[in-house]
């Protein structure tokens, strides 16, 4: 941030005014229409996916990409993951034809890089340097190492398929705000489960079907834990904010400070070590990370990068029929509902049904059961929700591959020390 942003940034803010901006923008409401999809890939050698990439291989790659043009808007992790976000959509196949068309353009001038994109939620076979020396990225490690390891793990060898949907009407009912924040926190440990796909990690099983949920609930639970869900969506999330830790302070020149222990709350009260402005609240969410986050919309953050050409369809389409289509959302908000004895009054990911979830995915009994109802209410919601054969036939070949049987993909993951080759 330089001096003439934050001399551009406004006057500082009072706890009143950074609760009304909360309030006013977290949940902004009406009848559900747009849906988008955050893609973040895995970047490997075409021919030998664990053969580590350089640095140099990458830039260049990247460089290379700058030029194609793309709906979706292009970014990379610190890692060197490379995310896809995709423009707005009217509905789901407008979000799948957009987004598919724009992977299609980015493998093919990877392709011709000798470099390809596998969804693994979790990279099972390197531990790369940080690429991006950026203050964000310095001042994020300096913070995360602060409370063990999994902080660097997340920032460079993870990636997830991030489900974006309208936070709904005003109103109470199916498509209401308040129970769409609900069932995104109890239908999120099913798919957790069903898409967990991160078994293995440095070349080892780490007993988990999705480490990559595993390390983010151990990276630091006062930004990754859900807000309280007995509290008023709105109240929950502005309190949340206020008063989860302060990552860092952006300053003009050298590195961002980054403060231990002081609140959001605490900043603005103290207008220590400088007063806090609009553009830092808004810095301020960007840096945390619960399960799902209300940002206007609400955007779903819990599951892991899908195996294929054509996985991250699948979460797209089942997590938008559930929550779009009225019907659907109805009855597979009674099926989930039973899963808040089992969830405890912990909030997720650290509660026991979501640790369950992550850990055992469609093993757990309990969560399979879950898993198939939901499917099945997806499957037929899918056609009302205009989704192509092709979408369906998708939903349904996954349906009798892993849900119906207990699986996950996370299930087809071979370790390498039983001599099979993990699968890409």
């Amino acid at each position: 941030m330089s001096s003439e942003e934050i001399a551009a940034a406004g006057p500082s803010l009072t706890e009143d005014d950074a609760e009304a901006l909360l309030r006013g923008i977290c949940f902004k409401t009406g009848p559900p229409r747009i849906v988008g999809v955050e893609l973040e890939w895995l970047v490997h050698d075409l021919y030998d996916p664990e053969l580590p990439v350089r640095a140099e291989r990458l830039d260049k790659a990247y460089a290379g990409l700058r030029d194609v043009p793309l709906r979706s808007a292009l970014t990379f992790e610190p890692g060197g993951q490379l995310e896809l976000s995709s423009a707005p959509a009217s509905s789901l196949m407008e979000c799948v034809n957009s987004t598919a068309a724009d992977l299609a353009a980015v493998r093919r001038e990877l392709r011709t890089a000798g470099l390809t994109l596998t969804g693994f939620g979790q990279d099972p076979w390197h531990s790369p340097g940080r690429l991006l020396q950026e203050p964000r990225y310095d001042a994020m490690e300096t913070y995360l190492d602060r409370i063990g390891p999994s902080g660097r793990a997340m920032m460079r060898s993870s990636a997830s398929v991030q489900v974006c949907l309208d936070a709904g009407t005003e109103e109470p009912g199916p498509l209401g705000y308040g129970r769409r924040w609900q069932l995104a926190h109890l239908l999120g440990a099913v798919l957790v489960a069903a898409f967990a796909n991160s078994p293995v990690q440095a070349r080892r099983a780490t007993g988990w079907r999705s480490t990559r949920q595993a390390l983010w609930a151990d990276l630091d639970p006062a930004r990754t834990k859900a807000p309280a869900l007995r509290r008023e969506p709105r109240a929950a999330w502005a309190a949340y904010v206020l008063d989860a830790p302060v990552m860092c302070v952006r300053t003009p020149v050298g590195p961002w400070e980054v403060p231990e222990g002081l609140t959001f709350r605490e900043w603005i009260r103290s207008g220590l070590p400088r007063p806090a402005v609009r553009a830092d609240l808004d810095y301020h969410i960007s840096t945390l990370f619960p399960p799902v986050r209300p940002r206007g919309h609400l955007e779903l953050r819990m599951i892991d990068a899908q195996p294929g050409t054509d996985g991250w369809m699948v979460p797209l389409a089942v997590t938008t029929a559930l929550f779009d289509d009225p019907e659907a959302a109805e009855t597979v908000y009674r099926t989930v509902k039973t899963l808040a004895e089992t969830a405890g009054p912990l909030p997720a990911p650290g509660n026991p049904l979501w640790v369950t979830a992550a850990r055992d995915g469609l093993s757990d009994p309990e969560l399979h059961a879950a898993a198939v109802e939901c499917f099945a209410v997806a499957l037929q919601a899918l056609p009302r929700t205009g989704a192509t054969e092709a979408v369906q036939e998708a939903v349904a070949a996954f349906n009798e591959r892993y849900v119906l049987p207990g699986r996950c993909p996370a299930d087809d993951t071979h370790v390498p020390e039983t001599g099979k080759e993990i699968r890409t």
